[in-house]
């Protein structure tokens, strides 16, 4: 076997907030990661920026969302998360700016993790395979807003909440980015993280035939994948930003 050519992350922290765009981006691979890091004893914390509630055809966006957020809460319970969080902005028309910015720094003081998870902000998942912009604008605007927790003169009005500064989120978790150069073994967790993503079942029929209707292999293809190259039988890899 090759040199493995990815690290493994840094396990070495308590507590960890996962902040997404939709109900369902955390399953597609970083789940298996978080059911590990649970079973270690590690608090996880799931904020999701929308409710997910455009992303149902058959669906209005008043039945949808409310159905998401309950497949998002069972899916986290699978894996040992038991707090997650609506901001509610709305699905499919998310904007990199202040609103965002604020809404993470203050959920950012309020959990004081000691690392921060989300999913990749880059224009594509690899050759040909273009992100969506929801994606992209929660990611960026994590990256700042963990510096702006951090800072008590951004923000101010975040101390009338009473949410004090959080200068201890000492680093992001990227998933799914096509830069990643870390990964986690996630060889025994792997069935959990396929459960996590089962969980969110009418989603998932809403998307029809395609390579969903088969979330076990679809997600094992992508674990053996990263795990060859971490050197172990699953892996999921994340891109690393240290503050």
């Amino acid at each position: 076997m090759p040199d493995p050519d990815l690290e493994p992350v840094d396990e070495a922290f308590e507590t960890a907030l996962a902040i997404v765009a939709h109900p369902d981006d955390l399953e597609y691979g970083a789940a298996s990661a978080i059911a590990r890091w649970c079973e270690q004893g590690k608090r996880v914390v799931y904020c999701l920026a929308t409710s997910g509630e455009a992303g149902m055809d058959a669906f209005a966006p008043e039945r949808a969302g409310p159905l998401r957020e309950q497949e998002q809460r069972a899916s986290a319970a699978l894996v040992g998360v038991d707090t997650v969080e609506f901001l509610g902005f709305p699905d499919g028309v998310l904007e990199y700016g202040l609103p965002m910015r604020r809404a993470f720094a203050g959920a950012i003081r309020r959990h004081r993790p000691d690392v921060v998870i989300t999913g990749n902000f880059h224009a594509t998942w690899g050759p040909n395979a273009r992100n969506q912009a929801d994606h992209i604008a929660v990611g960026r605007t994590v990256l700042d807003a963990v510096r702006d927790a951090g800072n008590r003169w951004v923000f101010r009005d975040l101390l009338d909440e009473g949410l004090q500064p959080w200068p201890g989120a000492k680093r992001v978790l990227v998933a799914g980015s096509p830069l990643a150069r870390h990964a986690v073994d996630v060889s025994d967790y792997q069935d959990r993280g396929v459960a996590s993503l089962e969980a969110h079942a009418e989603y998932l029929k809403g998307l029809g035939p395609g390579p969903m209707s088969e979330p076990a292999e679809f997600l094992e293809a992508f674990a053996r994948q990263t795990g060859s190259r971490l050197g172990v039988r699953f892996a999921v890899s994340f891109e690393v930003f240290d503050f």
